[in-house]
C-alpha cells in the first residue's frame, strides 16, 4: 500500500485523480484505520490530507457558517461561534465517544463515512448543510440530504474531495438542540439521535421546524411529516404540544416493529417533547 501525504487541496485532488477507486482519503483516521486493521479495507493508496491548513477553518461567509472538512469534533464542541449559532452541532460533536476521539475525528470524515448512527449528521441536516466537493474537473455543491444515499454510501465520486460544509445560522426567535440515547451513558453509538431546530413568532406560533434523526437502518435523515405536524402549532402557556409530531416521528424513523426499532419508537416521542421544551425555553420574547 502506498502512503501519500499531501499539503494542499490541489495535491489531494491530483492523487485522487491518479488512484481513483484504489485510493482512500485519510483524515482523522478514526474509521479508516480500524477498518484497515480488521482487514475490511485494503486500498492501494492512503492519501493523508491532515496537513491541509485550508480545510481546518471555521468562518462566516455571506451570512452562513463555513466549516472546513478537517475541523475536529472537539473544536466543533468547544468553538464559541458553533456553540452560539449551531448549538445542536456542538452538542452532537460532544456526544461522540471520548475527548481523545473527538480530538482527532473530523467532521468531514463523519459526513463521508455516512454511518447510520453518526451523531453530527442530524445536527447538520437541521442546519440545512450544503457541501462543497472538489475534483480536478472543478467543484460542485449539494445538500447533505442528497449526499447521503444509503448507510455507508454517499454521492461522493472517487476523484472528489469534500472541502467545506456551509450551515445556516440560527435566526431570531429560533433555537435548536441535539439529544442522544445509547445503551450506556457515554462513549457508545447512538441507538437513536435526534436534532431539532425550532422557530417561533412573537405571538407563539411555530413557523419553522426541522427534525432529523440517526440510528436504525437508514442514513441520518429529516422527517418532513413530523416537521409538518409542528409547524403552525400555537404555544400554550409557553409549552409546545408535540403529540402528533411524536407519533409521526416514531412511525417514520422506525417503521419496523422489532428489537431496537421498537425501542426507538417508544423513545422518540418523549425525546422530541423534551427537546422542544429546551428549544422553547431558549427562545426569548415568545408570547403564550
Amino acid at each position: 500500500m502506498r502512503f501519500c501525504r499531501v499539503r494542499s487541496v490541489a495535491e489531494a485532488v491530483d492523487e485522487l485523480s491518479r488512484w481513483g477507486t484504489e485510493g482512500r482519503i485519510l483524515a482523522g483516521g478514526t474509521d479508516v484505520m480500524p477498518q484497515h486493521l480488521r482487514g475490511e479495507l485494503s486500498p492501494a493508496a492512503l492519501i493523508d490530507i491532515s496537513g491541509i491548513d485550508s480545510l481546518q477553518g471555521i468562518s462566516e461567509v455571506g451570512g452562513a457558517t463555513s466549516v472546513g472538512a478537517l475541523v475536529t469534533l472537539r473544536r466543533l464542541a468547544t468553538a464559541s461561534h458553533v456553540q452560539m449559532q449551531h448549538p445542536a452541532l456542538a452538542q452532537a460533536a460532544a456526544a461522540v465517544g471520548a475527548w481523545q476521539t473527538q480530538t482527532v475525528a473530523t467532521v468531514g470524515g463523519n459526513v463521508c463515512t455516512a454511518a447510520p448512527w453518526a451523531d453530527t449528521l442530524p445536527a447538520l441536516l437541521v442546519a440545512d448543510a450544503q457541501l462543497t466537493l472538489v475534483s480536478k474537473s472543478g467543484r460542485r455543491r449539494m445538500s447533505l440530504g442528497e449526499f447521503l444515499e444509503a448507510p455507508g454510501a454517499t454521492a461522493l465520486r472517487p476523484t472528489e474531495l469534500l472541502r467545506a460544509i456551509e450551515l445556516e445560522p440560527l435566526g431570531e426567535r429560533s433555537a435548536e438542540g441535539y439529544v442522544k440515547v445509547g445503551r450506556r451513558s457515554a462513549m457508545d453509538l447512538a441507538v437513536v439521535g435526534l436534532a431539532l431546530r425550532l422557530s417561533v413568532t412573537p405571538t407563539g406560533v411555530v413557523n419553522d421546524a426541522r427534525i432529523a434523526v440517526c440510528g436504525g437502518t437508514r442514513p441520518p435523515h429529516r422527517v418532513p411529516s413530523a416537521e409538518a405536524a409542528v409547524v403552525g402549532t400555537q404555544l400554550v402557556d409557553g409549552r409546545l404540544d408535540c403529540t402528533d409530531a411524536g407519533t409521526e416521528l416514531a412511525s417514520a424513523a422506525a417503521p419496523e416493529r422489532a428489537g431496537a426499532a421498537e425501542y426507538r419508537r417508544r423513545v422518540l416521542p418523549r425525546q422530541l417533547s423534551r427537546l422542544a421544551e429546551r428549544c422553547v425555553a431558549g427562545i426569548s420574547g415568545v408570547g403564550s
